[in-house]
C-alpha cells in the first residue's frame, strides 16, 4: 500500500494528478518550456489582480505583459492578519496554512492552495526519486524539531508514521542522545536522512570520534539530504567520509515549494516547474547569469496567497551555464544557524528556537523581527521590534518555553528595538552565538 500518496489524498492534496502534471510540463521542448514560463507569469499575475484585494493594491501600476513593471514582495508586505491576504473564495479552511519559520528574522503565516500543495509534493518525490529515494516505501531517519506540548508531540509522531520515517530530535545533541541514534540505526533499514544541516554534522563529529561509519551500521542508507541552514565545502566532506553515502544540498522555503537540488552531476539545479526564480540588484533589476544579488521568487501556481516577485530574504547568484530550461545556483548566501552550547554541556540545533519563537509569532502581526543572542552560557537575550510592548505574562511564557526546550537554570533578556541590525547581505541571523 502507498500510505504516503493515500495521506496526501485524505488532506485534500491530489498527488496523482500533480504527479501527471509535472510530467507534462517536464516533457515539453525548450521552446515550449518557454513560452509556458511566459504563459504561466502572465496567468498569476493576472488571477490575483483580479481576485485578491491585497494583491490589487500592491499592484495598481502592473502591465500584464511588462514584467519589470511588478512589484517586489517583501515579508514586511505580508505581516498581517492572513484573511487579508487571501485570494477571493479561500479561507483558513480550504488552503494548506503554515508558519514561516523565521529563521531571516521575519516570521508570518502563510496559505498555499491544494492544488499547489500538491505540485510541491510532486517536485519533492521527483527530486528525491533522483537518488532512489521513494517516499512510500524508503525509510526516513528525520533530523527535525519536534513540538514537546503532547497534542503536538503526537500530532507529529502520527505524521511521521504515515510518512515512512523516524524522527530523531535536534534540541538534544548530547552524546548519551547520539549513542541512542546509532542504536536505531542498527536496528532501522533506513534508506536516506533529511533535516537540518547543523544537527547532522554533529551527528558525523560523534561518528568520528567514535571511529564509526554510518553505512557499515545501516547498509540500506543511499543518501543523506539536508535543508534550512548552509551546508559548508568541509562539513560535506566529513558527512560523507562518516556516513559512506553522498549528501546532497536541498534549499527550500516552506511558503513556496523546493527552490533547488543538487542533481547527480553535482549541481545546484533550480525549480523552474513550479517557480520563477530571479536574481536582482538592490534596485529591482535584473542580474546577468553569474552575478550576486537578492533572490526573489514567483510561485506560478499559487492562487490563494500571492507569492509574485517575492523576495525571500537570501542573496544569491544563478550560473553562468544556466538557462531557462535548466538554472543553476550557483551560490547561495547566509541560512547559516548556530550551535547553542548550555551550562550542562548540552547542545541544541540553532533552529530549536524556531519553535521556541513560535509562541511569539501571532496572527496580528505585532512582532515583526526578532533575533536571539546568546550572551553567556546561561544568559540569553530576545531583541524584537513589535508595535506594541510584549506583556510580562508573554515574557513569562517564551521564558517557560526556553526552559522547557533547553534546560532549566537560564537567564533570559528582552529588548524591544526600533530597528534590528542586518548583515551585509541584509538578512538577520535568528540565532547568534556570542561565546
Amino acid at each position: 500500500m502507498r500510505i504516503f500518496d493515500l495521506s496526501l489524498k485524505l488532506n485534500g492534496f491530489n498527488i496523482d494528478k500533480a504527479r501527471a502534471a509535472l510530467a507534462d510540463i517536464q516533457a515539453k521542448t525548450d521552446a515550449e518550456f518557454e513560452t509556458y514560463i511566459n504563459a504561466q507569469k502572465k496567468r498569476i499575475i493576472s488571477y490575483h489582480l483580479e481576485h485578491n484585494s491585497f494583491y490589487k493594491a500592491l499592484g495598481k501600476t502592473v502591465d500584464v505583459n511588462d514584467w519589470n513593471s511588478v512589484p517586489i514582495i517583501t515579508k514586511k508586505n505580508l505581516q498581517q492578519p492572513l484573511e487579508q491576504r487571501l485570494s477571493d473564495g479561500f479561507t483558513p479552511r480550504n488552503v494548506y496554512v503554515n508558519k514561516t519559520s523565521g529563521s531571516s528574522g521575519d516570521p508570518f503565516i502563510f496559505a498555499k492552495d491544494k492544488w499547489c500543495h500538491a505540485l510541491t509534493w510532486a517536485e519533492i518525490m521527483n527530486r528525491f526519486g533522483w537518488y532512489g529515494i521513494d517516499f512510500n516505501s524508503s525509510k526516513q531517519a528525520r533530523f527535525y524539531g519536534i513540538p514537546l506540548d503532547k497534542k503536538g508531540y503526537y500530532k507529529e509522531r502520527l505524521k511521521d508514521y504515515f510518512g515512512n520515517r523516524f524522527r530523531f530530535s535536534v534540541f538534544d545533541l548530547s552524546d548519551a542522545a547520539f549513542d541512542e541514534t546509532i542504536a536505531k540505526f542498527k536496528t532501522d533499514t533506513f534508506e536516506f536522512i533529511n533535516g537540518y544541516t547543523s544537527p547532522i554534522v554533529q551527528f558525523a563529529k560523534y561518528l568520528k570520534q567514535k571511529d564509526l561509519l554510518l553505512k557499515t551500521i545501516c547498509p540500506s542508507l543511499k543518501v543523506c539530504i539536508v535543508t534550512s541552514e548552509m551546508l559548508f565545502d568541509d562539513d560535506k566532506a566529513l558527512m560523507e567520509k562518516q556516513f559512506g553515502v553522498p549528501v546532497v544540498n536541498e534549499y527550500g522555503a516552506s511558503e513556496l515549494d523546493l527552490i533547488a537540488f543538487q542533481n547527480t552531476d553535482d549541481q545546484w539545479q533550480v525549480n523552474n516547474e513550479t517557480l520563477y526564480v530571479e536574481v536582482l540588484d538592490n534596485n529591482g533589476a535584473v542580474l546577468p547569469y553569474g552575478e550576486e544579488g537578492r533572490i526573489v521568487i514567483t510561485s506560478l501556481y499559487n492562487t490563494a496567497h500571492p507569492f509574485i516577485r517575492y523576495d525571500i530574504g537570501d542573496i544569491g547568484s544563478l550560473s553562468e551555464k544556466s538557462t531557462i530550461r535548466k538554472p543553476i545556483l550557483k551560490k547561495l548566501v547566509g541560512r547559516t544557524n548556530d550551535i547553542a552550547v548550555l551550562p550542562s554541556g548540552k547542545k541544541a540545533a540553532g533552529l530549536t528556537f524556531y519553535y521556541i519563537t513560535k509562541s511569539v509569532i501571532e496572527n496580528d502581526g505585532n512582532v515583526s523581527e526578532f533575533i536571539i543572542e546568546q550572551l553567556k552560557l546561561d544568559h540569553f537575550m530576545i531583541r524584537f521590534v513589535s508595535r506594541i510592548e510584549l506583556s510580562k505574562a508573554k515574557k513569562d511564557i517564551i521564558i517557560a518555553e526556553m526552559e522547557h526546550y533547553l534546560e532549566s537554570g537560564i537567564s533570559v533578556s528582552f529588548e524591544r528595538v526600533e530597528q534590528l541590525k542586518r548583515t551585509k547581505a541584509g538578512k538577520l541571523k535568528q540565532f547568534i552565538s556570542k561565546l
